[in-house]
Order: structure tokens, then C-alpha cells, then sequence
């Protein structure tokens, strides 16, 4: 995909822009010449990834401001005018949903309502990106991926309340936004995975303190299968959606984002990947330890039918695990050794999209 061509001087509003995820959508837009407004709490770690590329001083305007002010982020529509909107922000931790349930249902449903409404009041917006999760279906345990058609209603706080996130969406875009002629789409992405993610109680993160203590990396759930992706697959899939539906708004709609079947790993799989790269490229050994700590319900099996995005936008994936832990050890490791970050962001991204031109 040109995003050069499209997104230059294109003007973006990113909720969430903060985040993991956010930053590197952030990153790319900015690298293709976008004119990005953020909107978004704090960093939510430290580190975090916003901080170490300074993209605060690189963006059309950085908002700090929650999404459940409504007065304030109507504002800040008003000011952005704003032709695509990418709504990230959200609490995106299964744990802390199940310690906060009412501060999760708050920012993941009425956020969204919130982002709706300004989007439905302002009238510049042609194109919405709602970013979910592909916890939003029912867990059955199948062994075959959800398609987009499947029943929602995720079990916990967090993914139940991406569930409520999509059908906010989906009335909002029946009843105000399709007359408007603003195409509107909820991509369901699985579990992202790459350099700058420094959350707690996520694997990879947990894997890079370990390392830099020493010590062993414990894994509570080694046996639960994941759709696991580098963070460049779902944003250049967003991206993509956000143009194409731009052009075309009879193409927007629910998607789901995630990896071939091949690369369904269990989360000890994914661990092992980890340990053997961060040995090939720093000469270090670590290993990892089960030890389940009785933590609160996962699910077990989870796979996602990619079909419906891969017919629509001749969209496919591209990288491998075995690509996506490559690039991963890589940025850590420059991160550790106190590197160049933005030139070990340039070239990963440099290298996602040749490789995605030729995967096409």
C-alpha cells in the first residue's frame, strides 16, 4: 500500500495514540505525512515507546485527555477536522478488568459512545476505525478460527466490554452515520506482539524483564493458544481499511486481523521462540518456568478467520512468527544497548512494507 500517496496531508485524530499499539500506528502516519491530532491519557508505563521516538513534539497536536470527557474531546473535533478517525484508546488489561470492572466498562463502552457522538457532530469525518479485539466472541474452544459472523459476548470485563464497544458502533453507524455518508468499520485484531510494548501482565514485556534481571521468565498459562502477530500487521491492516473504505463506504463493515493458522502458537511456544532468538542474537541463555499463579479465567483456544479481509482488501499477513520474534529480539536488544531508536523504527517499518509490496 502507497501510504505516502493517500495519507499525506491527510488529517488523522488517533485516540489512544499513547499506547503500544497507538504509537506505532502514530509512527506510520507521521513517516507517510499525515497531519495527526492525538488524543489520549499519559503513557501508560514507563518506559514506554511514545517517549523514547518523541512523538509529542512531531504531531499536528498532542491532546492528553480522556475519552469519557465529552465536552473536551467535542473540542478538540472541532479543532482537528478531522476526514479519518482511529479510535484506540481504551483499558485494554484482562486483569485489571477483573480488578475494575466499572472503570473498564466505562472508558471501553462509553468512550466509544463518546468518540461516536463527535464523529456523528463533526462534519469533516469520513472514515472510522473502531480497533477491538478478537476477544469479543463467544469462547467456544473451537479449533477453527471465528469469522466475523460469530456470536459476541467475550467473558471477562475487558473482552465483554469490546463486545458492548461493537454493537455501540454498529448503532451508531445504522442510525447516524451511514446517512452521512461516513464510512465506519471494527477491526477484531488477535494478540500484538513487538518492540516498545513495556505493559504488565503481558508475555513479551514480562520476557524483557527477565532478561534485563537475570532471571528466569515465569509464564502462567504456557497451553493457551494465541493468534499472535508483530504490531505492524494490524496497523497496516487499519490502514488500508481507513483508505479503501474512504473511496469506498460500501465496504465497511466488522474484519478480523490476525496471523495464518501456522502461526497459532501456545503461549509456551511463543516463550521457547523468544529464548532461543534472544540467545541467536545477544549470546545470552535464559529459559523460562510454568508457573500458574490461579490468576483469573483465560481463554484456552482462540483463532481467527481472516477471510472476509483477505477477500476485500487482497490483504495478507507478512511476517512469520519466526519474522515477527526476529524484528522483536532486534528492537529490544538496540533498546537495551541504548541504539538509535528512530532509525531501528524506520527500517522495521521500511522492511514490513517491501516485503509487504512483494507478498501482494
Amino acid at each position: 500500500m502507497d501510504l505516502t500517496g493517500f495519507y499525506k496531508d491527510k488529517k488523522v485524530l488517533i485516540t489512544g495514540h499513547t499506547g503500544f499499539k497507538g504509537s506505532w500506528m502514530t509512527y506510520l502516519l507521521l513517516e507517510a505525512g499525515a497531519k495527526v491530532t492525538g488524543y489520549s491519557l499519559e503513557p501508560p508505563t514507563y518506559p514506554n515507546l511514545f517517549e523514547i521516538c518523541s512523538l509529542a513534539e512531531r504531531l499536528d497536536r498532542h491532546v492528553l485527555g480522556d475519552i469519557r470527557d465529552l465536552d473536551n474531546l467535542k473540542k478538540i473535533f472541532a479543532y482537528a477536522a478531522p476526514e479519518i478517525v482511529i479510535h484506540m484508546a481504551a483499558q485494554p488489561i484482562v486483569r485489571t478488568s477483573y480488578s475494575d470492572p466499572v472503570y473498564t466498562y466505562d472508558v471501553n463502552v462509553m468512550g466509544t459512545v463518546n468518540v461516536m457522538e463527535c464523529c456523528r457532530l463533526t462534519d469533516s469525518v469520513r472514515s472510522v476505525i473502531n480497533v477491538t479485539t478478537d476477544k469479543v466472541y463467544k469462547n467456544n474452544e473451537w479449533e477453527w478460527g471465528y469469522r466475523e459472523n460469530e456470536e459476541l459476548n467475550g467473558y471477562d470485563p475487558y473482552s465483554n466490554s469490546k463486545s458492548c464497544s461493537e454493537l455501540v458502533t454498529s448503532c451508531y453507524k445504522q442510525s447516524f452515520l451511514n446517512e452521512r455518508g461516513i464510512a465506519v468499520s471494527t477491526v477484531r485484531a488477535g494478540n500484538v506482539i513487538g518492540g516498545g510494548d513495556f505493559a504488565k501482565d503481558r508475555i513479551i514485556p514480562d520476557c524483557i524483564r527477565a532478561v534485563t534481571k537475570n532471571e528466569d521468565i515465569v509464564v502462567r498459562n504456557p497451553y493457551s493458544t494465541r493468534p499472535f502477530q508483530h504490531v505492524l500487521e494490524p496497523v497496516n491492516a487499519y490502514l488500508m481499511l481507513a483508505m479503501r473504505q474512504y473511496e469506498d463506504p460500501g465496504i465497511s463493515g466488522c474484519y478480523n486481523v490476525g496471523p495464518d493458522e501456522s502461526d497459532c502458537l501456545n503461549t509456551g511456544e511463543l516463550v521457547s521462540l523468544f529464548t532461543d532468538e534472544w540467545h541467536r542474537q545477544t549470546g545470552r541463555e535464559i529459559k523460562w518456568v510454568n508457573e500458574n499463579d490461579g490468576g483469573p479465567h483465560e481463554a484456552g483456544y482462540l483463532k481467527l478467520d481472516c477471510s472476509k479481509l483477505k477477500k476485500t482488501l487482497g490483504w495478507r499477513p507478512v511476517w512469520s512468527i519466526y519474522d515477527t520474534m526476529e524484528k522483536l529480539v532486534e528492537w529490544y536488544s538496540v533498546y537495551i544497548d541504548k541504539g538509535n531508536m528512530d532509525e531501528c523504527m524506520k527500517d522495521q517499518i521500511s522492511a514490513f512494507m517491501k516485503d509487504s509490496s512483494e507478498n501482494r
